[in-house]
């Protein structure tokens, strides 16, 4: 997507570092094949001020993993707004209207989510390809643990022997996408668990009752300093049920995982994943073209 595809979203022209030498130096970043589709980071809220630093931050990451890439973020429609930013569904049409490939699009997601059913409705039509969400990942887990500490609310990892008074006992994973995203938060919450050696259960933040009940449940089997740790990461969840949540249950409450490095370099894995079969559908439907032009001639 070129652009001029995006009005208003210029795209920033980097150039590759050198690679650092040794045994310890990256892993070669993979070469992102010129004319590949466009990534389209999806995001489940309207352009404000509160998300778009995070989507801002998050691309810039992602730029900097991979450098080859085209981004752009697309919001979701609010005429209300002065400045509501492209839509998902704009952006494809731009991108076909250019004649370039239909972008891959990325959900800014942490798990299952309304907003996932749109997303799949818009691909259907347009030949574009929505990507799965970012979690469950061990990077989650690994960016909630840092919310954590940051927090006061855990050790920065298990090696420090040193104790915090304020540390949690028992962690509620909180996330937005009703019971179905709390079901799939519990991957990851095995997966923190395990970093923090205290028990975590997830819950959802727009279920009414669900975070009450997960912070009774772990008070009931012995935690006496129960902590919220937001598996969002920001847009996606209504600041007051972040904060109705901690004031509700009387819990401290780590941030949301916002522009965590691990967030965009996930935004950045996930492209990647997906850009291999949408490149292969590309040249399949390049190869089908002349095809359909004999049969019709």
């Amino acid at each position: 997507m070129s652009t001029a595809a995006i009005p208003g979203a210029p795209l920033p022209v980097r150039t590759p570092g050198s690679r650092a030498r040794g045994r310890h130096r990256r892993p070669e970043r993979p070469e992102i094949p010129a004319g590949s589709p466009a990534l389209v980071l999806a995001v489940p809220a309207t352009a404000g001020p509160e998300s778009r630093p995070v989507v801002d931050e998050l691309l810039s990451i992602v730029r900097s993993e991979q450098s080859g890439v085209e981004t752009a973020a697309a919001y979701l429609a609010d005429d209300s707004a002065e400045e509501s930013g492209p839509t998902v569904a704009e952006l494809i049409a731009q991108a076909l209207e250019a004649g370039l490939p239909a972008p891959v699009v990325v959900p800014l997601l942490t798990g299952p989510h309304d907003f996932l059913t749109d997303l799949h409705a818009l691909a259907a039509g347009s030949g574009a390809t929505i990507t799965d969400v970012l979690g469950p990942h061990p990077l989650l887990a690994e960016a909630v643990h840092v919310r954590l500490s940051e927090a006061g609310l855990a050790r920065a990892d298990r090696a420090r022997l040193f104790a915090i008074a304020t540390a949690a006992d028992g962690v509620v994973l909180t996330t937005v996408g009703g019971e179905d995203a709390a079901a799939a938060a519990g991957i990851t919450g095995v997966l923190l668990a395990a970093r923090l050696a205290v028990p975590v259960v997830s819950a959802a933040l727009d279920v009414p009752g669900s975070v009450a009940a997960a912070v009774e449940h772990l008070r009931a089997t012995g935690s006496q300093r129960p902590a919220l740790a937001p598996l969002v990461i920001g847009p996606e969840a209504d600041p007051e049920l972040l904060a109705t949540a901690a004031e509700e249950t009387g819990c401290p409450s780590a941030a949301p995982l916002g522009a965590y490095p691990t967030v965009g370099q996930l935004v950045a894995s996930t492209y990647l994943s997906a850009l291999e079969v949408a490149l292969a559908a590309l040249e399949q439907a390049q190869e089908q073209e002349p095809e359909h032009q004999q049969a019709a001639e």
